[in-house]
């Protein structure tokens, strides 16, 4: 098949939202697929050597067995809502032109968000009948809207008519999560075209490792007991509850708070950090890929923490991660959403509500103290990965999702 994926997000860009297309874009070119991309040129956090990238409005490159054309994007500051709305909706318009320039392909598989991208697809879909699958990752605009990012009445109901309009041209819809499957089916989209996939990790690159790595090495944190957070600093992580418990945590000078990534948040939180006198806890910047592998390696705890106003059932790509290196989980989010689920059917971590310092400290404290308990939740955690969310096993379930669209 022609495979052609639309996303916003790709290496050399660096998180999630790039790696989970370009992993799955590998995988199924490596089973016999011709695969494109359409995306932007890096920005996103992006690192490694981008001097092939500089000046360019567009480009083609060949990238492990991947086709991938890139497009220059306007640089927009991602703090300012109204900003942030026009970046999403110029990425439907930037990549139109390239996604209708390559090869016809079979199929088109489109990320989500950015949201506009799925008016792409449509387009697809009317002028090279070309169907498209769309990947919601992320609930928009319900997400920015329980965050009060969004509180403008007419533009909520813009880009609810929006949603609406795009989940009813899609071919098809995946989710990673149950929760996520409820709400799409709630905007009037039939069951029968919203399936649940889980979110893949590669097992083969995340992987168990030495707990005494290189990365400690260089941190000097060999006897430390390392609870990690790892990825975007956004509005919604509550990294304020993280700080807080730092603070009741001072007695304990060998635990320590390892802060890894970037973000519209990290400047204030530093800020907060200095101004409170916390001495363990530590900022570093977004690491590239193999070294984020040592810093999950590194961590005896993996911290995962949301606003108690994010409701939408969210499962943060961080908790699959741990998951695979084999590390226990402290989750502390809405306990009525998919995450907590997912960990206890896993036995990987401990769940507690979100923004409650006190309890996520104790938590802390109990895994410190109980390293045995560490281990088996470690262990519990890499099997299920193994078991259920392995790249291969997922490229196949798109695989046989796609071959029946194209039936249908």
């Amino acid at each position: 098949m022609r495979i052609l994926l639309l996303t916003a997000y790709f290496p050399p860009d660096t998180g999630s939202a790039a790696h989970l297309f370009f992993e799955l874009g590998t995988a199924l070119a490596r089973h016999g697929h011709e695969v494109c991309v359409v995306t932007s040129l890096p920005s996103y956090h992006a690192q490694g050597d981008l001097s092939r990238y500089r000046r360019r409005l567009w480009m083609k490159e060949r990238m492990d067995g991947l086709w991938v054309t890139r497009v220059a994007l306007p640089k927009l500051p991602r703090h300012i809502p109204l900003a942030r709305g026009i970046w999403q909706m110029s990425c439907a318009a930037f990549f139109a032109l390239p996604a209708l320039r390559v090869p016809r392909p079979d199929v088109a598989l489109i990320y989500s968000p950015p949201l506009p991208l799925g008016l792409s697809g449509w387009l697809l879909a009317k002028l090279r009948r070309v169907p498209f699958l769309l990947n919601v990752q992320d609930l928009f605009p319900q997400s920015v809207i329980d965050l009060g990012i969004l509180r403008n009445q007419s533009l909520i109901r813009l880009f609810e008519r929006m949603e609406r309009f795009v989940y009813r041209h899609a071919a098809h819809i995946t989710v990673h999560s149950s929760g996520n499957r409820d709400h799409v089916i709630r905007k009037g989209t039939s069951p029968e075209k919203v399936t649940v996939m889980p979110n893949w990790v590669d097992t083969n690159f995340l992987r168990p490792g030495p707990r005494l790595n290189e990365f400690r090495r260089e941190l000097g944190l060999e006897g430390e007991f390392v609870i990690s957070f790892a990825g975007i600093l956004g509005y919604s992580q509550d990294l304020d509850t993280v700080l807080a418990s730092a603070g009741l945590l001072l007695d304990y000078p060998e635990i320590v708070f390892l802060i890894v990534g970037d973000g519209v948040e990290k400047v204030r939180l530093k800020k907060k950090s200095q101004e409170m006198g916390l001495s363990n806890v530590r900022f570093l910047p977004m690491q590239p890929r193999e070294r984020y592998l040592l810093v999950l390696q590194a961590s005896d705890v993996s911290l995962i923490t949301l606003h108690a106003k994010v409701k939408t059932p969210v499962v943060p790509s961080k908790i699959l991660s741990a998951m695979a290196t084999g590390r226990p989980l402290i989750v502390a989010l809405d306990l009525a959403g998919d995450a907590p689920k997912l960990v206890r059917e896993a036995s990987c971590g401990v769940v507690l509500p979100p923004e409650d310092p006190d309890v996520l400290a104790k938590a802390v404290l109990d895994l410190y103290n109980d390293r045995d308990m560490c281990m088996e939740m470690g262990k519990n955690g890499h099997e299920y990965a193994e078991r259920n969310l392995s790249l291969h096993n997922v490229a196949e379930q798109y695989e046989r999702r796609i071959s029946q669209i194209l039936k249908d």
